[in-house]
């Protein structure tokens, strides 16, 4: 028992020194004035079915300073409800009308594509419509990405949590890169396996996003962000995740089902198949639920192993302006994350997936 607890309290000890690291040396996209952006940005938000959020992301997006040639383009994805007569009704708002889903692609990604082709500025911006920007965060993006020398710049924004599921499972998003991968290694290395991205908000270079192929190169992926960022790596383009936590702000999902429904389609796909989700699930269950299940032994280093990554936990939500209430409860959400990892491999080989309404046809 003495050998397990010490072997639990030094793998519960990794996430710990990492989040350390990447609290103290994350890049941080800074809500400040900054000089004007003089070349053309183009903002580009696929909705579908957003009635709900259409109108204060395109209001904040249309508040936003420093940017001398600003264009906002909506593309309404075949949305069945008041989508596309609220973005119409907003002013200076370009709204374009989708194609059909074209085969072989997923629906996000070929919105983005559609927008991307309809654009014209130096900088593209992805944004989804949850996000809400504030008036400083596109002109403070970019100056500190081409400060960098980079190509493109996620910067991740505060993560919005108002139910019980979601304050359980939201401050994992930040936590898992947080504690994963020593960030500014990742940018030395330059190398697609460390590449860390948020489709939330996401600036590219036109040229390197075309060089790379864009949203083209990636049809079908169901991590979008991640392989994008990917693609544009393996053709020589860097750029790196941020703290933007000052600058925008989301909130995915409102309740249990959509929460759901989002990590499944997604979570079969996002660890290399399903022996890459075995070894994570196995390692957050160690360090994550084991701990507490033998906190009651005589064996301190069980609870000291627990603790520490309850203060990774509270170190990522700190630092990413998130909640940290639910941090001591960490065993929970990992176990609530592993029943959706296994039932996201579930519903994908029996053709379950779905979003926004759409079958997930793809194949792992």
């Amino acid at each position: 028992m003495l050998t397990l607890s010490l072997v639990t309290f030094a793998l519960a000890c990794l996430p710990l020194f990492i989040t350390t690291l990447n609290f103290a040396t994350m890049r941080v996209v800074r809500d400040r004035s900054y000089p004007p952006i003089q070349v053309p940005v183009s903002v580009l938000i696929p909705m579908r079915n957003e009635e709900r959020n259409a109108r204060a992301c395109l209001e904040a997006a249309s508040a936003s300073v420093g940017l001398a040639d600003l264009s906002i383009s909506v593309l309404d994805d075949n949305s069945t409800d008041r989508t596309g007569e609220i973005a119409q009704s907003i002013p200076g708002i370009r709204v374009l009308s989708g194609k059909p889903l074209e085969a072989g692609w997923l629906g996000k990604n070929f919105a983005a594509h559609q927008l991307s082709e309809s654009s014209t500025g130096e900088y593209l911006v992805f944004i989804d419509a949850d996000v809400r920007l504030h008036p400083q965060a596109i002109n403070s993006a970019i100056t500190l990405m081409d400060s960098l020398g980079w190509s493109y710049i996620s910067p991740y924004p505060r993560q919005i949590a108002k139910s019980l599921i979601e304050k359980l499972m939201q401050p994992l998003l930040q936590w898992s890169f947080m504690s994963s991968l020593p960030l500014r290694l990742a940018e030395r290395f330059h190398h697609e396996s460390m590449v860390v991205a948020n489709g939330q908000f996401l600036i590219i270079k036109r040229d390197a996003y075309v060089a790379a192929g864009g949203h083209a190169a990636i049809r079908a992926s169901v991590l979008d962000d991640l392989e994008l960022a990917r693609t544009l790596t393996r053709h020589g383009f860097y750029g790196g995740v941020a703290d933007g936590s000052e600058v925008a702000n989301c909130r995915m999902y409102t309740n249990r089902a959509e929460l759901f429904e989002g990590y499944r389609k997604s979570l079969w796909t996002a660890f290399g198949g399903a022996l890459g989700a075995s070894g994570v699930a196995v390692f957050l269950a160690i360090t994550g639920v084991l701990p507490l299940i033998l906190c009651a032994t005589s064996q301190p280093f069980f609870l000291a192993a627990y603790l520490a990554i309850v203060v990774s936990r509270i170190l990522a939500g700190i630092k990413s302006r998130s909640s940290i209430r639910y941090s001591p409860v960490h065993a929970l959400s990992i176990v609530l994350f592993i029943y959706l990892l296994a039932t996201s491999f579930w519903q994908h080989a029996n053709g379950q997936l779905t979003w926004r309404g759409r079958k997930i046809t793809t194949h792992g």
